[in-house]
């Protein structure tokens, strides 16, 4: 059947029911983008495709559904960096379209041009350019699959001068692949384990969210064992927090009932989780991760297990089917052994944390450091940041969407967030990204569109993405709500200076004439200043109902003073020792030719 090729690409993407893309317009993607409207493809124009990215991100994660990048050959398309990478620690499929320099000057050094598959050779699962315009549809649908295949974003790459070609080429179906259950052997020896196991623990991850019914499979599992269920860092969804066997996120600023609880496990199951290093740092002073423990784990990705944990068992395998084929395997006496201790236990430790996370008003400070007993002092009346916490819990609707952003005010809230379902809470992964809390939950609005939504952010990495405020007002973008911790400092790198280089603020500092909620109104949304945990309170409850009855969008500026949580690197950081010295004197005028 004789098209275009951007006819042919278009009709790939129907094909898929791909119907969101994410960027900024640019000449080297028009021939495709002129047919959006009339396919039913949205384009959503963003103010930075860095933003754009980790939208589409958001989208994905809150509906399952792909999403595509695509922008400007060149500086449009280097500007997605962070947010694939971001999305490839997510584990979410995207598609990454990068329309290329044109064949006929690739080499020349000519306008906006890069090499733009080495760009993204390690921050995709697939990527695959188009040789020769026929096998256009051909290797888009291979991309798309592989994404999904590989749970990652996956780039496609296409030189410009390949659109507008008329070529005979058949749309092909959609390659679906059947996810495993695992090796019959692996889950056998796993069930076999966790039979005989007399403190079982499960320890949830991403795989999890992204599993179909994973939840559930998990739940029926951990309830068969009676086994105290663990979430791994920025993964609170992966398991209802509501559910009495519930113990809370693991990693920084984290649970403390569930990290006393997997300190005693006899085995540990891994399901859905490459068990990444800041989901098993100590946290509180406290060393949790059992050593003596069994482990198994299990990832749909090979190369991920036994990569950072010494495993006993590994399962490479979708985690529902995995918890269920163990569940199906289990001895009928299986959780038996100390079951009503176990119970009784799990029951305390979360009461005892509860009460603590309830009373925690404060941050405290390293022997020798005052930072945060002098922030007090300077802003006695102004919330804290766990104050500001709870103020946000008592307002936040239960089926809400949430994104954070990465900062050190943002990390403090992670031990308070839980949900009932899974793809509820958007954070920025493993990569560390600032600037993902603002465009995730807009990504996320767009996709569920009936759901309250709140984004979370610090001052510093809110600024990052405040550029956004100029798009997200315009004709049918969607009503969010974003509250900005406003303390006027780069929080995280600030607690270091506090505790490796002797008060020495260099960058941490931002202006404090700036308002955010100022912007917000010059852009013709909503902008509040919330001073109080009633004001925060109510400004929330008033955004909520305003997002979702009257399309509002507003930005509460979240007012609060200087106090410093924990460090996110402990175990990276060491105080400087002067050997040579160092010196303005030595300084050396330029010499400029």
């Amino acid at each position: 059947m004789k098209m275009t090729t951007e006819e042919a690409f278009v009709k790939v993407l129907q094909r898929h029911g791909i119907d969101n893309a994410f960027g900024i317009i640019g000449s080297a993607m028009m021939p495709i983008s002129d047919l959006f409207p009339t396919a039913g493809i949205k384009f959503w124009d963003c103010a930075h495709e860095g933003s754009a990215g980790m939208m589409s991100d958001g989208y994905t994660r809150a509906t399952g559904k792909m999403s595509m990048m695509i922008a400007q050959n060149g500086p449009g398309i280097t500007n997605f960096v962070t947010a694939v990478k971001t999305a490839y620690w997510n584990h979410t499929p995207l598609l990454l379209v990068t329309p290329q320099a044109a064949n006929k000057t690739i080499g020349q050094g000519g306008f906006q041009e890069v090499e733009q598959m080495k760009l993204f050779e390690d921050m995709v699962a697939y990527q695959e350019e188009v040789r020769d315009p026929s096998r256009v549809a051909e290797v888009l649908t291979r991309v798309i699959s592989q994404a999904k295949r590989l749970s990652g974003p996956a780039q496609i790459n296409i030189p410009r001068d390949f659109w507008t070609q008329v070529v005979d080429i058949e749309i092909p179906d959609p390659i679906e692949f059947e996810r495993s259950p695992g090796g019959e052997n692996s889950v056998a020896a796993a069930a076999k384990l966790l039979s005989e196991a007399k403190n079982p623990v499960i320890l949830n991850g991403a795989g999890v969210v992204l599993s179909t019914g994973g939840i559930e499979a998990s739940k029926a599992l951990a309830e068969r064992l009676d086994a105290p269920v663990c979430v791994g860092y920025q993964h609170n969804d992966a398991f209802p927090g509501s559910h009495p066997l519930f113990a809370g996120p693991l990693g920084y600023n984290g649970s403390k009932a569930a990290m006393e609880l997997i300190k005693d496990a006899d085995v540990v199951l891994c399901l859905g989780t490459r068990l990444n290093p800041f989901s098993t740092l100590p946290g509180y002073g406290m060393e949790y991760w059992p050593k003596e423990a069994k482990i198994i784990q299990v990832d749909i990705n090979p190369d991920r297990i036994g990569l950072t944990k010494k495993v006993t068992v590994g399962i490479v395998g979708d985690a529902a089917k995995v918890a269920n084929g163990i569940l199906n395997g289990l001895a009928d006496d299986a959780g038996d052994a100390g079951r009503a201790d176990r119970k009784a236990k799990i029951a305390k430790a979360k009461s005892t944390w509860a009460q603590q996370l309830s009373s925690m008003d404060h941050e405290q400070d390293d022997p020798g450091t005052t930072w945060n007993e002098r922030a007090r002092a300077a802003k006695p009346d102004w919330m804290s940041p766990r104050m500001a916490w709870r103020a946000i819990q008592s307002a936040l609707p239960r089926e809400a969407i949430i994104s954070s952003d990465i900062g050190n005010n943002c990390a403090i809230g992670n031990a308070y967030p839980d949900f009932d379902e899974g793809r509820k809470y958007l954070a920025p992964g493993l990569f560390g990204p600032c600037g993902y809390g603002l465009p995730a939950i807009v990504g996320a609005k767009i996709g569920c569109p009936d759901v309250p939504v709140v984004g979370f952010a610090g001052d510093g990495a809110f600024g990052i993405a405040v550029n956004e405020l100029t798009a997200i007002g315009r004709g049918d973008w969607p009503a969010v709500t974003q509250i900005v911790f406003r303390n006027y400092q780069w929080g995280a790198e600030k607690r270091n200076s506090t505790l490796w280089f002797d008060d020495n603020f260099v960058g941490t500092e931002l202006d404090e004439e700036v308002s955010y909620a100022g912007i917000a109104k010059a852009c013709g949304l909503e902008g509040v200043v919330a001073r109080t945990m009633d004001e925060l309170t109510a400004a929330l409850n008033k955004a909520i109902e305003d997002q979702m009855k009257h399309g509002k969008t507003t930005l509460i500026e979240a007012m609060i003073n200087q106090e410093l949580g924990e460090p996110f690197r402990r175990d990276a950081m060491k105080k400087p020792v002067a050997v040579a010295g160092i010196s303005k004197d030595d300084m050396r005028p330029q010499q400029v030719a």
